[in-house]
C-alpha cells in the first residue's frame, strides 16, 4: 500500500485531465504530473541514493512543484517531512536534525539563512532539480500499510515540536473519510491551496488526486480573499480548506464587493473555533457552501464533520446547538468523553476528547514518553475538552490548557468569546486566564474593535451579565489592533498570555 499509487491510477484513468494550475494557467495534466513524480522518485533513489523509509523535507511556499515532490518522494518509499515555511531558520534546523532528513527541497529565498546540516538542499527552481526531473520514471515501491508516509511536526507551543508519524494506512483512511463524511469530488472540481500545504490543507490533495480533480495554487502563493473570489468565478467548482479567521476575511471581502461566492463549491473550515455568529453570517452571505471538520496532527482532518446538510437544517429543534458543534464522528473513528483516568463519561458531561480508529497516528517520532502519554489503552488523548449530546454531536469547549479555573470553577473561554462577539463593535476577541492571588485565575479579554467603533466596559459587562454567570465575566478588557496568529490563521493564546504590561502591547478599554 503506497499512497503514490493513487496518482498512478488517476494518470492512467484520466491522463489528459488538467492536474496542476498556477492561478488560472494550466501547468500540467495528470500524465505529466505522474511522469514528473516518477522521475523524481528515480532520481532520489538512484542518483541521490535514498532508501525506502528515509526522510525528505519540504520547506516550500505553496507552489506547483509541491505535489510532484510529495508524490515523487512517496514513489521512492520515502517519508515526507513538511515544514512550515514561516518558521525561523533555527526551528527548521531542529526539525531537519530531529527527523534525520537526508534532503530538503526548498527555494533560494527560504534556504538563504538555512544551515541544513547533513541534509542536502535542493532548490526546486534550480538545475539540480531539473536534472532529477530528467530521470527515467519509476513505479511506486511497495510499502506496508503501517510504514510511515508523513512526518508532521507539531507547533511546539508547550516545548520542542514533536514529530507525528502518519502511515500510508492513516492517510488512506483520512482520504476515504473525506468522501464519506466531508464532500464528494466530481470531474472538473478544483482544490485550491490558500492555506499552507505543509499542514492539513495539503493532505486534502489526496482525495482530489484520487478523483482526478484540478489542483490550484494561487499566484500569490497564499491567502488573498479577492484573488480567491476571482479565481473561483473563473475556474468554477472550487473547494478549499480554510481556518475560521480566513473564512471571516473571505466573507467580509465578498460582502464588501456584493459577491456571493459564485464558483466556490465547498469551503471546509477547521483548525480553530468557528463562532456561531460568524458561520451564520458566512451562510447568509455565501450560501450553503460550508462543511466543518475537527482534527489535529495526531488524527488529521478526521475526527468529526459537520455537514452542509446539518448546517442548512434550520427546522431542526436543536439547530442552534448543532451549528455551534463540530459535528459527528467521522466514519473510521470512535469518540469518547473521558475523565482524567480515561473512564468514559455519559452524554452531556464535559471531559477530555478521546479518539481511536485508523486515522490515528501510531506515535511520535523518537519520543516514546510522549507517545505513552498521548496514546493510552488504544485511545488518542487529544488534550481538547468537549461533550457529546445524545445524537452524537460533539461540542468543543476549549483546549485543556486554555481552561480557566477561577475560585474552583471552570470557565471555558469560548463561551465568553461567543457572547462578546455579539457586540456590533467587536471584530475579534480572545479570552485567556491571568494569575490571581486569591482566585487562582481571573478572566481577561483581548478585543479587536471594528473600524470606527468605540467600546465601553460598561456595555461589554452588561452584554456578558445578560448571558453568562457573573464569575465568567472578564475582569479587564484590553484593546489590540490585531490578535496574534500563526501561519494557519489560528489565534495564539500563548502569545497573549505572554504579553506584558507595556502600553505598546495593549490599551485598556475605558
Amino acid at each position: 500500500m503506497n499512497i503514490a499509487q493513487l496518482l498512478v491510477r488517476s494518470a492512467r484513468t484520466f491522463p489528459d485531465r488538467d492536474a496542476v494550475l498556477l492561478g488560472a494557467r494550466v501547468c500540467c495534466d495528470y500524465r505529466e504530473l505522474a511522469r514528473r513524480a516518477g522521475a523524481l522518485g528515480t532520481g532520489l533513489s538512484q542518483r541521490v541514493g535514498l532508501r525506502p523509509g528515509e526522510r525528505v523535507a519540504l520547506l516550500l511556499h505553496n507552489c506547483p512543484q509541491y505535489l510532484e515532490v510529495l508524490y515523487g518522494a512517496w514513489s521512492a518509499g520515502l517519508v515526507v517531512v513538511p515544514i512550515n515555511h514561516k518558521l525561523h531558520a533555527r526551528e527548521v534546523e531542529y526539525i531537519l536534525a530531529d527527523s534525520g532528513a537526508r534532503v530538503v527541497f526548498t527555494s533560494a529565498d527560504l534556504g538563504a539563512d538555512l544551515q541544513p546540516g547533513p541534509a542536502a538542499a535542493i532548490d526546486v527552481n534550480g538545475a539540480e532539480y531539473l536534472s532529477l526531473l530528467a530521470s527515467d520514471g519509476m513505479a511506486p515501491v511497495h510499502r506496508a500499510p503501517d510504514d510511515i508516509a508523513w512526518l508532521f511536526y507539531t507547533s511546539g507551543t508547550t516545548g520542542r515540536p514533536k514529530g507525528v508519524m502518519q502511515t500510508h494506512r492513516n492517510l488512506l483512511s483520512m482520504t476515504l473519510c473525506y468522501f464519506a463524511d466531508v464532500d464528494t469530488v466530481r470531474p472538473g472540481d478544483a482544490s485550491l491551496y490558500a492555506a499552507p500545504m505543509s499542514h492539513g490543507a495539503g493532505l486534502y490533495n489526496i482525495p482530489h488526486v484520487l478523483a482526478g480533480a484540478r489542483h490550484v495554487i494561487p499566484e500569490s502563493g497564499g491567502f488573498d480573499p479577492d484573488e480567491i473570489l476571482a479565481l473561483a468565478r473563473e475556474l468554477r467548482d472550487v473547494s478549499m480548506f480554510a481556518a475560521p479567521t480566513m473564512v471571516k476575511r473571505l466573507v467580509d471581502s465578498a460582502l464588501a464587493r456584493g459577491l456571493d461566492g459564485d464558483g466556490i463549491k465547498t469551503i471546509v473550515y477547521g483548525g480553530g473555533p468557528m463562532y456561531a455568529a460568524d458561520i451564520q453570517q458566512a451562510i447568509a452571505v455565501m450560501g450553503p457552501r460550508f462543511v466543518q471538520i475537527y482534527g489535529q496532527g495526531e488524527c488529521p482532518m478526521a475526527i468529526t464533520a459537520l455537514s452542509r446538510e446539518h448546517l442548512a437544517n434550520l427546522g431542526h429543534p436543536r439547530h442552534a446547538q448543532r451549528m455551534a458543534s463540530v459535528g459527528v464522528a467521522q466514519s473510521s473513528v470512535e469518540i469518547r468523553i473521558a475523565q482524567p483516568d480515561g473512564t468514559a463519561l455519559p452524554c452531556g458531561e464535559t471531559g477530555e476528547i478521546l479518539v481511536r480508529g485508523d486515522p490515528v497516528m501510531p506515535g511520535y517520532w523518537g519520543n516514546t514518553a510522549a507517545t505513552a502519554q498521548t496514546l493510552r489503552d488504544g485511545w488518542l488523548h487529544t488534550g481538547d475538552i468537549g461533550e457529546l449530546d445524545a445524537d452524537g454531536f460533539l461540542s468543543l469547549k476549549d483546549r485543556s490548557k486554555d481552561l480557566i479555573i477561577s475560585g474552583g470553577s471552570n470557565i471555558y473561554p469560548r463561551e465568553v468569546e461567543e457572547v462578546l462577539l455579539r457586540h456590533p463593535g467587536i471584530r475579534e476577541v480572545a479570552v485567556v486566564g491571568r494569575p490571581h492571588g486569591e482566585w487562582g485565575e481571573e478572566v481577561l479579554a483581548y478585543v479587536v474593535p471594528r473600524p470606527g467603533h468605540t467600546l465601553d466596559t460598561g456595555e461589554l459587562d452588561a452584554l456578558c451579565l445578560a448571558s453568562i454567570a457573573r464569575f465568567k465575566r472578564p475582569r479587564q478588557y484590553l484593546l489590540l489592533d490585531e490578535l496574534p496568529k500563526n501561519s494557519y490563521g489560528k489565534v495564539l493564546k500563548t502569545a497573549l498570555r505572554d504579553l506584558g504590561d507595556s502600553p505598546n502591547d495593549r490599551r485598556h478599554i475605558p
